[in-house]
C-alpha cells in the first residue's frame, strides 16, 4: 500500500514568479500569490430519448488574480499608457513550484497572452497596521506547462 509522505508536499513560499511585458522580465518577488483558473465552456447536447441534459467541452478561458505588495508603479503605468492611446497591452507570468524537500520535483506554468481586468489607482489606509498589497484580476489565452512535477512513489 503506498502512503503520502508529508515531505513531498509542496510549500507555496518556495515559488518563483516572473512577468514578462515584450522583452521586460521582471521577478515577482512582491508577489504574495497568484491562482490561475481555466474553465471550461460547456454547450448542452439535448439527446431524443435522454430526460438528462448531457453537455460536451466547447471551448476554455482563462482567468486569475494576482496579489502583490502595493510597491510597483508597472501595472498602473500600462494601464495609464492604453488610457491615453488606447492601445492595450498583454503580458506573460510565469510561475515555478520548486519545494528542495518534495520528491516532486518541480512545475512551471506559463500563463500567455494576459490581460489586466483592473487595477488600483491610488491607495492608502491609515487605520490599519497590514501592508498595502492588491488584487490584479486578468484573463489569459494560453496556457504552457514546460516543467511537470515527477511521478510520486
Amino acid at each position: 500500500m503506498a502512503f503520502f509522505r508529508e515531505s513531498d508536499a509542496i510549500s507555496g513560499k518556495q515559488a518563483r514568479a516572473f512577468v514578462s511585458f515584450g522583452e521586460r522580465r521582471e521577478e515577482l518577488f512582491y508577489a504574495k500569490n497568484i491562482e490561475a483558473t481555466i474553465e471550461k465552456n460547456k454547450v448542452d447536447v439535448p439527446i431524443l430519448g435522454r430526460t438528462n441534459t448531457p453537455q460536451r467541452s466547447a471551448g476554455w478561458k482563462g482567468s486569475g488574480t494576482l496579489t502583490v505588495y502595493y510597491v510597483t508603479s508597472i501595472f498602473r503605468q500600462l494601464m495609464w499608457e492604453y488610457i491615453k492611446t488606447g492601445k492595450d497591452f498583454w503580458f506573460e507570468l510565469q510561475i515555478t513550484n520548486e519545494d528542495p524537500t518534495s520528491g516532486a520535483g518541480k512545475q512551471t506554468a506559463r500563463l500567455l497572452h494576459c490581460n489586466l481586468d483592473s487595477i488600483i489607482a491610488a491607495k492608502f489606509d491609515a487605520s490599519s497596521d497590514d501592508m498595502l498589497e492588491e488584487e490584479l484580476p486578468f484573463t489569459f489565452s494560453d496556457y504552457e506547462l514546460p516543467d511537470l512535477f515527477s511521478e510520486l512513489n
